[in-house]
């Protein structure tokens, strides 16, 4: 396949309908920038991307030159770089490190306004600068167990792309290294958000396995971004669905309700019709399945 332009903001040419196949709900006046189908980046890719990334990074720009100083590595990860690309708000910043939850907490104490120190069991020290609220989660590897998608297990590492295979998805698994703005995209993010699919960094039976949860975000994006999952992964729903028994109703219930708050009337359909399709719905949802077999008096469905 050729390359294709996936438009970006600040650029210096404007695309006027929009991004390239998506629904119009999605269109937004966006310029851009080439994307190949393979995943590493041409110097004008990074260049471009780089230009993209400073508005959002800035907040983290002087954090990043105190952990270079002390000779670590810092990194903005996850949402906030993949909706630089789609030109969505994101407004709290997360940041990924090599270094551990105390040298997190000893080169950003005196430079924060305020820390927080509650998930620093599973390696994540929060802060506030400013009007801009961070995390600082260090590089790790999990271990789960069947009847739980809690991590009973974490281990500490010193590789981001390592880190960046455990994600969700692909378009979840992009990094900027700060404070150079250095693209990190190990897994074709930029291809897939092109493409508008959804896939896993690693096999998704894995992914799905550690963290039933996933479907549900798979479904919730399909939703909020107009995505179509890959085949594998939608194959993978269908068979790990059942997994979903273990994820506690309250987290089930924050994922329906992001996927129903999609900004336009269609948009959570999709999602729902993913959720049906692939037998989630069965689990968390199974009202919706059971109304697709109802008819009434007139044989019509209800």
């Amino acid at each position: 396949m050729p390359e294709m332009l996936l438009p970006f903001p600040e650029c210096s040419s404007t695309i006027e309908s929009g991004l390239p196949g998506f629904p119009p709900a999605h269109h937004y006046p966006l310029p851009s920038m080439h994307v190949s189908d393979t995943t590493p980046i041409s110097p004008q890719q990074r260049k471009a991307a780089a230009d993209l990334l400073r508005k959002t990074a800035a907040p983290a720009a002087e954090l990043g030159r105190l952990f270079a100083h002390r000779g670590n590595e810092l990194a903005l990860v996850g949402g906030p770089v993949r909706d630089v690309f789609l030109r969505r708000p994101h407004n709290d910043l997360d940041l990924a490190t090599d270094a551990t939850p105390p040298q997190v907490l000893a080169i950003a104490r005196d430079w924060a306004d305020k820390v927080w120190e509650t998930g620093i069991e599973f390696g994540t020290v929060g802060l506030r600068k400013g009007d801009t609220v961070f995390e600082i989660t260090t590089y790790r590897s999990e271990t789960y167990v069947p009847d739980s998608r809690k991590p009973t297990g974490i281990r500490y590492g010193t590789s981001l792309e390592a880190d960046l295979r455990r994600r969700d998805f692909t378009v979840n698994a992009m990094a900027a290294r700060l404070p150079a703005l250095e693209l990190v995209d190990p897994f074709g993010g930029l291809r897939d958000l092109r493409d508008k699919v959804l896939r896993t960094p690693g096999s998704p039976e894995e992914s799905f396995t550690d963290d039933p949860l996933r479907m549900m975000r798979a479904a919730r994006f399909t939703a909020q971004l107009g995505f179509t999952v890959a085949p594998e992964v939608a194959e993978a729903m269908r068979q790990l669905a059942p997994r979903l028994s273990v994820v506690s109703a309250e987290r089930v219930r924050d994922e329906l309700m992001k996927l129903l708050l999609a900004p336009h009337p269609r948009d959570p359909v999709r999602g729902i019709e993913l959720m049906v399709d692939t037998g989630v719905a069965d689990v968390v949802l199974p009202e919706v399945p059971s109304l697709r077999l109802e008819t009434d008096e007139h044989m019509r469905h209800k």
